[in-house]
This record gives C-alpha cells, structure tokens and sequence, in this order.
C-alpha cells in the first residue's frame, strides 16, 4: 500500500532499485517514465495517469535542475528538483519518484529494467533520445507512446504567465 505522505515516495536510485526487486519477486510489472514536470498541468496528469495503466507501479524519474537548465535554457526550471518530486509523488497514480542527475538516463534504465516505458505523444520513437531507447532495447521494455494533450505544455503556461494573458478572458463591452 502506498504511503500517505509523499515526501517518502520520493526515493533515490538505491531505493528505486529495491523497490524494483521488490515488484519482481512479487510478478508485479514496473512502468517507467522522466521528465522534466516544471510546472504540473493537465497534460501531465493526463500523461502520468495513461502510464500507470500500462503496468502495475509507476516510477517517474525527474530531470534535476542542472539537466532542465541543459534541456531547456536559462530560466527554467521555474520550480526545484525536490518541489518538482514531491509534486509528482503526490498523485495517486505515482508509486515512486526520483531524481536524476543527466541530461539523459540511459544508465538508470539498465539499472532499473523497467518492463514498460511511457512517453507523451509528441514524441515518436525515431524523436526519442537514441540512447535511452537503445537502454529500454537493451533490457526488453515495452516502449508505449500515450496520446498527446494539445494546448497543454509549461512552455506555453510560461508564455502565458509572461504576458500576463488570462486563459479564458472575455471581453466585455463597457
């Protein structure tokens, strides 16, 4: 059973990896998913939720603020690494979360042999990074690319933020 505070799902590469073993000797299937999660929105949530039915736990590996900044520019990440966990930890579809170091993950894939692996619809498996899918090869996971949720991206909230746009404004005549 999943622990009520999330703070204490959010585990490092060891304890990852028992919980990993854990799910094995039990016959349970392990779905694996990263990503940056800057700002959560619906598109996430929506993503997050596809993933875990893919199998029976849902482990999210999360970019850490170096690797954002690598992958997305000066600015970002608008939120930390541990706030950006402990978000992600607190859905009810996330068994576990932790962070990581590079910019790409292929390293923690080999050591965790997730049987599946999601990713959001924008991605294909020709735009996905060659090494992480060579890992995801290499140890037999299924690799499932979930539908997209369009209009939905922390580029486009970050976007909106900056011009101070409301998201449904109405104009009313004076």
């Amino acid at each position: 059973m999943k622990s009520e505070n999330p703070s204490s799902r959010v585990l490092d590469l060891d304890e990852i990896l028992a919980m990993r073993a854990d799910a094995s000797s039990k016959g349970l299937s392990v779905v694996l998913t990263n990503g940056c999660f800057d700002l959560l929105h619906r598109g996430h949530i929506s993503y997050l939720e596809g993933s875990a039915t893919q199998g029976d736990i849902l482990i999210v590996a999360i970019n850490s603020d170096a690797s954002v900044r690598q992958l997305k520019g000066a600015g970002r990440p608008v939120n930390s690494e541990q706030d950006r966990a402990f978000a992600i930890a607190s859905l009810r579809c996330v068994d576990a979360a932790f962070i990581f170091r590079g910019p790409r993950f292929a390293p923690e894939i080999r050591a965790i042999r997730p049987d599946h692996y999601t990713k959001a619809g924008d991605y294909t498996l020709d735009t996905l990074d060659a090494g992480e899918r060579d890992a995801l090869l290499a140890v037999g996971a299924e690799i499932h690319l979930l539908p997209y949720v369009a209009s939905h991206s922390t580029t486009s909230l970050i976007q909106r933020s900056a011009s101070m746009a409301p998201l449904n404004a109405k104009h009313e005549d004076p």
